[in-house]
C-alpha cells in the first residue's frame, strides 16, 4: 500500500534557502513533527496552538506502517515504545461480557485490531512537542484570524491582533480546520460516515483487566473499554445515525444524547454512563473523511487531518500525520520554489492517502451491526478468524501483498548533494 512513497526523484539545484520562515497552526501530532524536520532541513518554524497550553488530553491512537520509520527517523522510538498503554489485545464480548472472539496485540505482526505502539495522544504529543520545542517558536492561546496571501509572502493577522509575516502557513488544525476554512471558503470537504463517537476517561475497575473489551449492542451501537497505562480506563461510545449537528451541540447536551441512546445498550454501559457525567476529558466528533481535490492555495496548504482525515474507522490517522508532515517538510526544504514543494508533496501524498481513506465495503456494518442477528454472525466470523492458525495465514497473506516495503525519500541525503 505505501509504495507509492518509494516513487524516485529528481534532486532540484542545490538549496540556498536563507531563513524561510513557516507558521504551523495546530499542535498536536503534525504540527511538531514538520516543526522538527523543517528545522532539519534549515527552515525556521513557528507554531501556533488555539488552546492556551499544549493539549494533553485524548484517547489511545496507533502508529502504523511507514509511520513507524518517521518516528525513527526523527528519533523518539524508543521514547514512544516506554509509554505504550501495555494492552494484550482486544477482545470482542456478549452483554455478559463472555468473550466471543480475541485478537492479540501480536497478532497479524502488530498491527492488527491493537497494534503494538499504541500510546494516549496526549503523551504522544507531548514527546514530539520537546522534540522540537527547543528549536521552534511556540505561541499558545492564540491563532489565525485571517491569511492574507500577498504573493512574495503571507501576512497572518492573529485574534490576539499581532500581525506577522511568514514565507509559508501551513495549516495542521485538524478535521474543522480553521485554515481551510480561511484558504477555501467554499464548502465543507468533510464526508460524513453517518456514525457519531464520544471518548473519555472513567475510573479502573478489576473487571478492565489488561484487555480493551469491544462491545456491539443493536442499532448500531458500540462501547469500547480500554485500560491505559495511568491507572485509569479510557471508555468510547460509537453509534450510527444519519441524523446531522450532533456535533454542534453543547458537551451536557451531547452527554443527554448518550444517555438517551444508550439506555438500554447492556453489558458495562451504565458504568460507562455514570462515568461520562464525571468525565472532564469529554469530546464528541461526528465521524468523517476530508477529501479535497487539492491541499493548497498559493503559499498556503494542508497537512494531515486538516487536509485528508481518514477517520477513526480507517485506523490510518495518526500514520497519515506522521508521513504527511515528514514528505511535505522535505519537499518544502528542497525546493526554494513553493508552488513546486507543494506539487511534489501533494503527487507523493495523494495516492497513499487515497488507499489509506478507501474504507473496505461493508466495514461499518460489520463494526457496528444493526441488528442481534448481524452482531451474532459477525462475532461467529471474527471468532473463526482468531484461531492461531487462521491468523498466522492471514498474515501471510497481507506480507504477500505488501512485501514491496516503503522506502521514504531520505531528504537529508539529497539536500547534502
Amino acid at each position: 500500500m505505501l509504495s507509492v512513497l518509494s516513487r524516485s526523484f529528481s534532486r532540484s539545484s542545490k538549496n540556498s534557502l536563507g531563513n524561510r520562515s513557516v507558521l504551523i497552526v495546530g499542535a498536536g501530532v503534525a504540527g511538531p513533527v514538520l516543526a522538527y524536520f523543517l528545522h532539519r532541513y534549515g527552515v525556521h518554524p513557528v507554531v501556533v496552538e488555539r488552546t492556551p497550553q499544549l493539549r494533553t488530553t485524548g484517547q489511545t491512537v496507533d502508529v502504523r506502517g511507514a509511520g513507524r520509520e518517521v518516528v525513527r527517523r526523527m528519533g523518539v522510538n524508543s521514547v514512544i515504545r516506554e509509554k505504550i498503554t501495555r494492552e494484550d489485545g482486544l477482545a470482542l464480548v456478549d452483554s455478559a461480557g463472555r468473550t466471543q472472539a480475541a485478537f492479540g496485540v501480536k497478532d497479524f505482526g502488530g498491527q492488527g485490531f491493537i497494534a503494538d505502539i499504541e500510546i494516549l495522544r496526549g503523551e504522544l504529543v507531548n514527546i514530539l512537542y520537546e522534540q522540537s520545542r527547543n528549536h521552534t517558536q511556540y505561541i499558545f492561546g492564540d491563532h489565525p484570524s485571517s491569511i492574507n496571501d500577498q504573493g512574495d509572502h503571507v501576512q497572518v493577522t492573529f485574534a490576539s491582533g499581532n500581525i506577522r509575516d511568514f514565507d509559508l502557513v501551513i495549516g495542521a488544525d485538524g478535521i474543522r480546520s480553521k485554515t481551510r476554512r480561511l484558504l477555501f471558503s467554499d464548502k465543507s470537504p468533510i464526508h460524513y460516515l453517518n456514525m457519531y463517537t464520544a471518548y473519555f476517561t472513567i475510573p479502573y475497575s478489576q473487571s478492565d483487566g489488561t484487555w480493551a473489551r469491544w462491545y456491539n449492542a443493536p442499532k448500531g451501537r458500540t462501547v469500547l473499554i480500554r485500560p491505559d497505562n495511568q491507572g485509569t480506563t479510557r471508555a468510547f461510545l460509537t453509534f450510527r445515525s444519519s441524523q446531522r449537528g450532533y456535533e454542534e451541540l453543547d458537551p451536557d447536551m451531547q452527554k443527554e444524547l448518550l444517555q438517551k441512546v444508550f439506555a438500554d445498550a447492556g453489558f458495562e454501559t451504565p458504568r460507562v454512563l455514570n462515568g461520562l457525567m464525571n468525565s472532564n476529558d469529554f469530546y464528541f466528533e461526528a465521524i468523517g473523511q476530508v477529501k479535497m481535490d487539492q491541499w493548497s492555495r498559493g503559499r498556503v496548504t494542508l497537512v494531515g487531518d486538516a487536509g485528508y482525515c481518514a477517520s477513526p474507522v480507517s485506523g490510518m490517522g495518526t500514520t497519515l500525520a506522521f508521513v504527511g508532515a515528514y514528505i511535505l517538510a522535505g519537499e518544502i526544504g528542497r525546493h526554494h520554489d513553493h508552488t513546486e514543494a507543494f506539487r511534489q508533496y501533494e503527487a507523493l501524498m495523494r495516492p497513499y492517502v487515497t488507499k489509506a481513506q478507501k474504507l473496505i465495503p461493508g466495514s461499518i456494518h460489520v463494526a457496528s451491526p444493526q441488528t442481534s442477528t448481524g452482531i451474532a454472525f459477525r462475532n461467529a466470523l471474527l471468532s473463526f478468524v482468531a484461531r492461531p492458525a487462521v491468523t498466522r495465514l492471514l498474515t501471510k497473506l497481507t506480507e504477500s501483498k505488501t512485501a514491496e516495503k516503503v522506502t521514504l525519500p531520505d531528504y537529508e541525503i539529497v539536500l547534502a548533494q
